[in-house]
């Protein structure tokens, strides 16, 4: 068994695509992480921003669940701006782990300290970024994501090996914190990130874009 953490992502159009996938890996594996996208931040807009259905409403009145919820934990990659107005709606929908964007716009300091004791807190660090937020952060955030292509909120993207440097440094500055790797994440650059360092491995296209997502999931868990 893999000391690495695999973690399945979805990058959702809609809320039928977050139903469809959790079913493909339910049982399979314990942390799923969805990317949110507000089409602000990042070019791409995905649910529930890309479109207003009454999904997302019926969660935060606890109407329904995230699907899989009794079996599953789910991380939300928030790839948004003024995290600090939205983040409270994730907590109640059932987020164990958030995850903030160093780049983004808004008051990150306040939402960070509003997940605080809260939630797991990640922070996510394009490859070009420097690190002096996570200097300033370290004591309140749980683990860094680095991101490993340059287009966030895409998938498909060239994967970008300037991040494996990003990883050793932040490993060798901070070797407590907890390492995640999202972007560009195959069979072929995940020895790579493992051998730097990475603790954590956010994968999208290469399970779910396989003819074979379990097969995909477990040949990943077994690196």
């Amino acid at each position: 068994m893999s000391k690495i953490e695999i973690i399945p992502a979805i990058l959702p159009k809609d809320f039928a695509e977050v139903t469809e996938k959790i079913e493909l890996i339910k049982g399979f594996s314990k942390q799923v992480q969805i990317d949110i996208c507000d089409g602000q931040f990042v070019q791409n807009a995905t649910w529930p921003y890309r479109k207003h259905d009454d999904n997302f409403d019926r969660i935060l009145r606890e109407e329904e669940g995230l699907p899989g919820w009794e079996d599953l934990s789910y991380e939300f990659d928030l790839m948004v701006n003024r995290p600090e107005e939205i983040v409270d709606e994730w907590v109640k929908a059932g987020a164990s782990r958030l995850i903030l964007h160093a780049e983004a716009k808004g008051d990150l300091a306040a939402a960070i300290i509003r997940l605080s004791g809260v939630v797991e807190i990640g922070l996510a660090f394009d490859i070009e970024s420097p690190l002096e937020l996570l200097e300033l952060h370290k004591d309140r955030i749980q683990f860094v994501q680095c991101m490993g292509i340059d287009n966030v909120g895409f998938q498909h993207q060239s994967f970008d090996d300037k991040v494996i440097g990003k990883v050793k440094l932040i490993k060798e500055r901070y070797p407590d914190m907890a390492i995640s790797v999202d972007g560009g994440v195959s069979l072929e650059t995940a020895p790579k990130l493992i051998e730097a360092g990475a603790d954590r491995l956010v994968v999208g296209s290469a399970i779910f874009n396989n003819d074979n997502p379990l097969d995909a999931l477990q040949k990943f868990k077994s690196l």
